[in-house]
């Protein structure tokens, strides 16, 4: 499994803005704009909470067990893994939602003086707030569940068998 990479994830995020924004514009151009529902940076926030709760926990297990804590609950490495994937989906998605919010949000500065459309331009703001906090606990979850590097070159095995 590959390690999640920041500049793919600002590259969805850029790409999914600047598309936004234009489908905006052009949308807006043919009548009204859909909403930003208020639920968006309701729903991402609580993907980034329960993220991080589950590095937090992975990780306090993973330290019981390398300090020998007697009763320690260990991790499950089919859990962990499974954490990691769900982390590194989360993080493309957000990336994606945050930067398609962000567009439209840029989009509905020129608005402001609209309440609705502030209001719209508010939920847009808090949810690519919302995105990069699921990013940032992707990554941390991604962090946490890391292997350690493999030191075979430092360390050689025992000789082949003749």
């Amino acid at each position: 499994m590959k390690e999640l990479r920041i500049r793919v994830l600002a590259g969805v995020f850029v790409v999914a803005a600047v598309l936004s924004w234009a489908g905006a514009r052009l949308w807006n151009s043919f009548g009204s704009l859909p909403s930003v529902p208020l639920a968006a940076p309701i729903v991402l926030a609580l993907i980034a909470v329960i993220l991080l709760a589950t590095a937090l926990s992975i990780r306090t297990r993973l330290k019981a067990q390398r300090d020998r804590v007697p009763d320690a609950k260990g991790v499950d490495p089919m859990m962990a893994a499974r954490s990691v994937v769900f982390g590194q989906a989360s993080a493309l998605v957000a990336a994606l939602v945050a930067g398609m919010y962000c567009g439209t949000g840029v989009f509905l500065l020129e608005y402001l003086d609209i309440p609705a459309r502030r209001d719209q331009a508010f939920y847009a703001g808090f949810s690519v707030v919302a995105g990069i906090a699921v990013i940032a606990a992707a990554i941390f979850l991604e962090r946490v569940c890391k292997l350690p590097e493999d030191d075979d070159e430092d360390h050689p095995g025992t000789a082949p068998a003749a």
